[in-house]
Order: structure tokens, then sequence, then C-alpha cells
């Protein structure tokens, strides 16, 4: 059986990098602040005991997820060519109402729909993967079915 790999671009890859670089880094403080409300007293109502118990299980837990998306991770280099893929920058035409928009296409962990970057397992990124400019492309979104035309694509 072939191992998973999660894809993403190098600049993914460094995000979570720099993520389990600052939880690391925050670690120690979250240790203490669990000490010092260990020392209050009575664990059984101490607020400040369960708060930093909680912030500090959540902050391990946070790193082990990352380590494995890091420990997983196959870093994409897209190609310098016109055809979709991780990495690449695309502006789409949506044929209903002609408007257009921008998308930088990111594996699953590195996708942020306010930044307009989208998965490649999102039902846009998966209909528009491996097409070109001037090619329009069906998309099964939950919410109907709707087309694009591609315009650019992009490195």
């Amino acid at each position: 059986m072939q191992p998973y790999f999660n894809k993403v671009t190098q600049a993914g890859y460094d995000q979570i990098a720099a993520e389990i670089e600052a939880l690391k880094q925050s670690r120690p403080e979250k240790i203490e602040q669990l000490s010092a409300a260990r020392a209050l007293g009575d664990l059984s109502e101490n607020a400040e005991y369960s708060a930093a118990k909680r912030d500090l299980l959540h902050l391990e837990s946070r790193l082990r997820y990352l380590s494995k998306q890091l420990r997983y991770a196959q870093v994409v280099k897209p190609k310098n060519d016109a055809v979709i893929e991780i990495g690449k920058t695309v502006v789409l035409q949506f044929m209903d109402d002609k408007s257009e928009d921008t998308f930088e296409l990111v594996g699953t962990p590195e996708a942020d729909v306010g930044a307009n970057k989208i998965s490649l397992i999102s039902p846009i990124g998966k209909a528009i993967m491996s097409h070109t400019v001037g090619d329009v492309v069906s998309i099964d979104a939950p919410n109907g079915a709707y087309q694009v035309k591609i315009l650019k694509v992009n490195l």
C-alpha cells in the first residue's frame, strides 16, 4: 500500500513549520502557567488549573496534528506551463453572471477562502485541475452545478 502524501505548496509547508515552531516556543509558558495554577491548592475547584490544563492539552494536540501534516507533506513545485495544478493562480469567469475572480490552487492545509486560496479537493479545485486557458469547466457544487471559463493561468 502506497503511503498517503498531503500535497502542499512550499509556502504552505513553510507556514506549517512556522506554526510548529511558534507553538514549541509557547509551550514552556503554558507549562509554567499550569504549575502556578496547581500550586493554588484544591484542584477540584480550581478554575485556573482547569483552564491552564486545557490550554496545554490543546497546544499539544495542535502540535501533534501539525507534525503529522508536515511528516506526510509532499511539496509540489508547479511546472512553468499553462496547465492548472497546485501552486498556480487562475483567473476564472463564472458563466452565469460573467463575473471574474482569481484563485490560487493550494493543498488542503493551506486553503483559505477569504484569501482566495482554494484546495485542490474543493469542488472548483477538483474540476479545474489539469485544464488550461480557454477551457469551460462544469463544477458540481453542493448548491448546484455551474460553469467557469479559464481565462488565465500563472505561476
